[in-house]
């Protein structure tokens, strides 16, 4: 899929997440806004998986570690066909597997549970080291929110990363500079990142986490450095495609009423 397509898809994406948040009466609609053009490109470009066996051992792995972004997920495994597109109307639902976290027990495609912040990082380091041990080719990814980087267990995971020469994982930082109630510079500032991967010992890229010709180049094996895990700083902006949810705080869990939600559609249709 060229990257004309992709932006296409990322945007058919985000308007059955609109639609499913609006329906549900929940969801993170903004970082899932964020994320979408990742996952897109993920699944739609870079990754080796097939929806007919979602347990090959030789699959790719994707893990989102900002897991209450999931409505997001879903939708994007709906489109490769690990799910029916029309389950997405059960998120939420009594009795749906759609949960508002992923969970790999239940979902198809889902590699680990997530949730709680700064433990998707650490799981995908063991998945790398296991295909090292393996002597298996496949790669890890790990998507992150840059708020979720406060926490310490993330930078163990990148220290044994870097110990470990793990050129076989990919962490992705979903940079919208908002985290839950507050902008990241107002909290906890981390900014800026890549200096602080390299000097863990990271390959560093910092790209537009909305532009499908930089996300994709940057998820390319060619920027693999032999014995260095990569690193991939997005910038994004949160609640992306939406003019009065785009790097706005107050989306970060918040539902459209039916005018912001007719609004919002009709922005995203008017994007293709």
């Amino acid at each position: 899929m060229d990257t004309h397509d992709l932006r296409l898809l990322a945007n058919r994406i985000r308007r059955r997440d609109l639609q499913a948040v609006y329906e549900a009466g929940a969801g993170h609609i903004g970082g899932e806004m964020s994320v979408t053009d990742l996952l897109t490109a993920l699944y739609f470009h870079t990754m080796k998986v097939d929806p007919a066996a979602p347990l090959d051992p030789n699959r790719d792995r994707l893990i989102l570690s900002k897991g209450h972004t999931a409505l997001a997920l879903y939708v994007v495994l709906s489109e490769k066909g690990f799910l029916p597109k029309e389950e997405i109307a059960t998120f939420l639902q009594h009795n749906s597997r759609l949960n508002g976290h992923p969970n790999r027990v239940k979902v198809p495609g889902v590699e680990t549970n997530t949730g709680p912040l700064g433990h998707g990082l650490p799981v995908g380091v063991g998945m790398a080291k296991a295909a090292k041990l393996d002597g298996a080719d496949w790669r890890t990814f790990v998507i992150t929110g840059d708020g979720e980087m406060q926490e310490g267990s993330n930078w163990e995971a990148i220290m044994a990363a870097a110990h470990f020469g793990l050129d076989n994982l990919t962490l992705i930082i979903d940079h919208n500079r908002l985290q839950q109630g507050a902008r990241l510079e107002d909290t906890n500032n981390l900014a800026p990142l890549p200096p602080k991967l390299a000097a863990f010992g990271w390959t560093v890229l910092e790209i537009d986490g909305h532009d499908m010709d930089q996300i994709t180049a940057a998820l390319s094996a060619d920027n693999i450095a032999s014995g260095k895990p990569t690193c991939i700083v997005a910038h994004t902006n949160k609640g992306h495609g939406i003019s009065f949810m785009s790097d706005n705080v107050a989306w970060h869990h918040k539902v459209p009423n039916e005018a912001q939600y007719k609004q919002a559609m009709q922005e995203l249709e008017n994007a293709q």
